[in-house]
């Protein structure tokens, strides 16, 4: 293939790829599944599994073997810096002041399905593990324990804001819960590339010793200069290209690092997310710089490349599809069980601590990355991977359905005691778009109730659209605790003005006009 016809190949896949994504995300979320669902679900249809089946030649045409280890590639690099914002994400914080709940459940939710999944090993292992001479047993059942065991931290964090619970004790005991699987997870998974990767026990010692070396280096060396960096930014008030520059060239060499000690890149990528300073601008300004383009254009990258490798098609009898359902219920009683069991036994109402479960049973896009590992590693079969792929579509896609049925849309609260209409007067509903437009409609309202000899009130509502971020953040920083009321602020001192009782509200809505 000329050079000249694989670009022109290459960016026709990019754009095939961006579109199809876009468009199931949006597919997906009409019925109010996770965005990421429908880009993992573009990823399939377009490998053997639905396009290779339906249209084997315009499948060769799209994406000729040539052409995919540049995806490969681009993928590759797409979710080294997507770790590095998972890491960039995870704050300490999270685990201070949670109580014996978030701390019992998170340790179950890690123990139960890392239990259950090495014991599914020894079943799985005879038949579907049939390269056995080349996958150590020990390898595949500590593979299969962490693969069990992770918790998709983004899509969680998203489905709580949406579900405006964000901010109650079941959110902050599930996104803590999230935080510690997925820290834990991939400090597991490490250790299953080291030995995997290891030809005997000295290798495996000098693998462990270099990686003990290399976190050691980033804590003491790293962090510090870090702080440098944040101090450069406050000073500058601004986050300039060089220091972006700075922090992408530590980014890459943090991942090169972990590849060559034999614990693989993406674990480099994750600990330098997780060493930034956290709870500060500098952080938030460096996310949201570099979200964007990762989440929009380079993940999608990752789960086309992750549907090329899935070969549902290689599940052609009875016996396999059984493994497979087998591995989705022993996912799900590891995770939804574990937890749920966990915060019932911590005094959890059977409702809230069902809640619990079910959100901890999310695996999304961290379950994809995770089998990517284990393929690449000849850790899993293609047979495999394509079943934990299931897997993984299965537990994210019923999260939404089964949290709706479990834990109502309206939150239980107690209803306030309420006054007689007289005594209330009249109440005017401002809804609040743009900022600029607080004051005039503070005045129309104080309008309204004037009419009414002043006894009355207003609401002033801001919506806002959903945001992973805002899940993990609202129990970091007390102080960011009003800032979804900013937007009313204009409004609010107006109305000052005007002698006018305003309750200012603001909540998250996926219906935002």
């Amino acid at each position: 293939m000329h050079g000249y016809s694989l670009i022109l190949t290459l960016l026709l896949q990019l754009a095939l790829i961006l579109a199809l994504s876009r468009f199931m995300g949006w597919f997906f979320g009409y019925f109010r599944q996770p965005q990421v669902m429908g880009e993992m679900f573009a990823g399939i249809m377009l490998g053997p599994s639905l396009l290779g089946w339906l249209a084997p030649g315009l499948a060769q045409q799209l994406f000729p073997p040539q052409s995919v280890p540049y995806l490969s590639i681009l993928s590759q690099v797409g979710v080294i810096f997507f770790l590095f914002l998972i890491g960039l994400e995870l704050d300490p914080k999270l685990l201070k002041n949670r109580g014996h709940t978030a701390v019992v459940v998170s340790h179950v939710s890690i123990v139960a399905p890392f239990l259950l999944g090495a014991a599914l090993t020894l079943y799985l292992y005879p038949r579907v593990f049939n390269d056995a001479p080349y996958m150590k047993f020990t390898s595949v059942a500590l593979f299969m324990g962490a693969a069990m065991s992770v918790t998709a931290f983004p899509v969680l964090a998203r489905i709580l804001t949406e579900r405006n619970l964000h901010k109650t004790n079941i959110g902050a005991i599930s996104i803590t819960c999230a935080a510690v699987d997925d820290v834990t997870a991939w400090c597991m998974l490490a250790f299953v590339v080291g030995i995997a990767r290891a030809d005997g026990l000295m290798p495996g010692l000098r693998t462990a010793a270099m990686s003990l070396a290399y976190v050691a280096f980033m804590f003491l060396v790293v962090r510090p200069f870090l702080r440098r960096l944040q101090s450069v930014y406050e000073r500058q008030g601004r986050l300039s290209q060089n220091l972006v520059a700075v922090i992408f060239l530590l980014t890459l060499m943090s991942a090169y690092t972990t590849e060559a000690i034999g614990i693989h890149a993406l674990f480099g990528a994750f600990l330098m997310g997780a060493i930034m300073p956290k709870g500060t601008q500098f952080v938030r300004t460096l996310s949201e710089k570099l979200e964007d383009y990762t989440v929009i254009f380079l993940l999608p990258i990752f789960f086309a490349y992750t549907g090329l490798r899935t070969q549902i098609g290689l599940l052609n009898n009875a016996e396999l599809w059984f493994d497979t359902v087998l591995i989705i219920l022993v996912a799900c009683l590891g995770k939804f069980g574990g937890s749920m069991l966990a915060g019932r036994v911590c005094g959890l109402s059977w409702s809230d601590a069902s809640t619990v479960g079910i959100l901890m049973n999310t695996r999304g896009l961290m379950e994809l990355v995770i089998l990517n590992i284990g393929l690449q590693e000849g850790v899993i079969t293609s047979a495999v991977f394509a079943m934990m792929v299931i897997m993984a579509l299965v537990t994210t896609a019923m999260t939404t359905p089964v949290l709706h049925w479990i834990f109502p849309t309206r939150l239980p609260a107690v209803a306030p005691a309420r006054e007689p209409r007289a005594a209330r007067g009249y109440t005017v509903l401002i809804p609040v778009s743009l900022p600029e437009s607080g004051p005039a409609l503070a005045h129309l309202a104080a309008a309204l109730v004037a009419q009414h000899a002043g006894r009355g009130r207003a609401l002033a509502l801001h919506l806002r659209r959903p945001s992973e971020h805002e899940a993990y953040r609202a129990g970091l920083d007390d102080s960011l605790a009003d800032a979804p009321l900013a937007p009313l602020t204009p409004l609010m001192a107006e109305a000052t003005k005007h002698k006018l009782p305003v309750e200012p509200i603001s909540f998250v809505s996926s219906d935002v006009a």
